[in-house]
């Protein structure tokens, strides 16, 4: 009987190792409110322009009222959670002569608010929405430009979020980030991810919300439950050395960006598997770009969560009908209800992110012209215990995984390393994981 009685509780702890899901998580999903994010929407278009250049003085009109209010939102909710949040403006002086569309000096004016992590205060993970808006020519900074999908919904998404997660604490600190700029040049996101350095913040990724309202494409694909996740391959900052390794051990797709991209790829499914997310393997949509290419450009992780099928003549439009068709980024055009499900994609894997341990470091990989793959890696304080991953070559998912308990060192017998790509994550008590790290040095011992 004693016999049996062990072999079933080793049986219920095996998903506890193996699938765990933190119930914490669904709490989050249902805390999302459609209602909120449609008051914020509808508030951010309401101030008529939200365009870089636009006025800064008004109080109801213009770029400046917009961000006085987004902090305003941020502060509120940090006394909702007895200051948990640090809320201030972080700024940069652009300089006309920096692109066609600054056509005279403005200081670029980002939003922030951080709710810091009670053990590592100086990791952060980063949701962003934009701030400005924009129509037809990109230096009208007096028409009105409402720019309810484009960005008014990630901005609510950003704002939403705080104000979910903000009733938790969490290892790791969380940013939400109201980025300006963003159609005059990335200059938010430049002026910000230059901040970042310069105070040495170790910036776990970035998850950059552009456009997240939309159901119904210009190409008649009405979906509720599709969304994209673009990732660049590997990192600009990538060495001569690294881009040689790669040729022969491969990683041409498992930079930081794409672990980033696979992480909510696979959170998304664990705990709200109605949704359809897509891994897009490209830095953004063909030759445009997004808030999370500046900090690329400075080696951090960073990824675009957005709408799968977009409609043309709702974004940087005059508001007008011509030929029968109406333009321009209006409310009407705007599903709530979608918005509210790629926020809740968001805070959870923002929870889960900041309730995960660091990232194992120094990844190695050993089994050349060997029946074994093996794998050994840097202890990580905090981690309860680690996985080892591997898949096909092909294959754009961390498909296969082996739990290892306390141990950094594996051998997986029977798995040839030629056939396989591999990665390590740490695991923290709760079951939260860290990004999976690609191997980076090779041993033959």
């Amino acid at each position: 009987m004693k016999k049996y009685y062990l072999f079933f509780t080793i049986l219920l702890c095996y998903p506890m190792l193996h699938g765990q899901t933190d119930t914490r998580i669904y709490e989050i999903i249902d805390a999302v409110s459609t209602e909120r994010i449609q008051e914020d929407i509808t508030k951010l278009a309401g101030f008529g322009t939200r365009h870089t250049l636009s006025d800064t003085v008004s109080q109801t009109r213009g770029i400046g009222a917009a961000r006085r209010w987004i902090k305003q939102e941020f502060e509120a909710i940090s006394k909702n959670c007895g200051g948990c949040l640090e809320v201030f403006y972080q700024r940069n002086l652009v300089k006309a002569s920096e692109n066609e569309r600054i056509p005279e000096d403005v200081w670029v004016v980002n939003v922030i608010a951080i709710q810091r992590g009670k053990k590592h205060p100086n990791r952060y993970i980063m949701m962003s929405g934009d701030i400005d808006s924009r129509v037809s020519d990109p230096n009208n900074a007096t028409s009105d430009a409402p720019g309810a999908n484009d960005n008014a919904s990630g901005m609510a998404g950003t704002i939403e979020a705080a104000r979910v997660l903000s009733k938790y604490s969490f290892e790791n600190s969380i940013i939400y980030a109201g980025l300006s700029g963003e159609e005059q040049g990335l200059f938010g996101g430049r002026g910000l991810a230059a901040y970042a350095k310069e105070n040495q913040w170790e910036l776990i990724g970035v998850m950059n919300n552009d456009m997240i309202g939309n159901t119904t494409g210009v190409d008649g694909v009405v979906s509720n439950r599709d969304f994209r996740i673009f990732s660049e391959p590997v990192p600009p900052t990538e060495t001569e050395r690294e881009r040689r390794s790669r040729r022969f051990y491969g990683g041409e797709v498992d930079g930081i960006s794409r672990q980033l991209a696979r992480y909510v790829y696979r959170t998304t499914q664990t705990y709200m598997p109605e949704m359809n997310p897509m891994l897009i393997y490209r830095l953004d949509r063909f030759g445009r770009g997004g808030h999370h290419r500046p900090f690329n450009d400075e080696g951090f992780a960073g990824i675009r969560i957005m709408e799968a099928h977009e409609n043309y003549t709702q974004q940087h439009q005059d508001i007008r009908t011509e030929n029968g068709i109406a333009y321009g980024d209006l409310l009407k055009y705007v599903d709530f209800g979608y918005a509210a499900k790629l926020t809740a994609v968001n805070a959870i894997s923002l929870a889960s992110l900041a309730w995960a341990p660091p990232a194992p470091e120094k990844v190695e990989i050993g089994g050349i012209v060997a029946p074994a793959a093996r794998l050994r890696w840097a202890p990580v304080e905090g981690a309860k215990g680690y996985k080892v991953y591997w898949r096909d070559t092909t294959s754009p998912t961390w498909d296969h995984f082996r739990y290892v308990d306390k141990n950094t060192e594996v051998t997986l017998e029977g798995i040839v390393i030629d056939n396989f790509f591999f990665g390590v994550s740490a695991v923290g008590p709760d079951g939260h994981e860290s990004p999976v790290v690609f191997p980076s040095g090779v041993f033959r011992n």
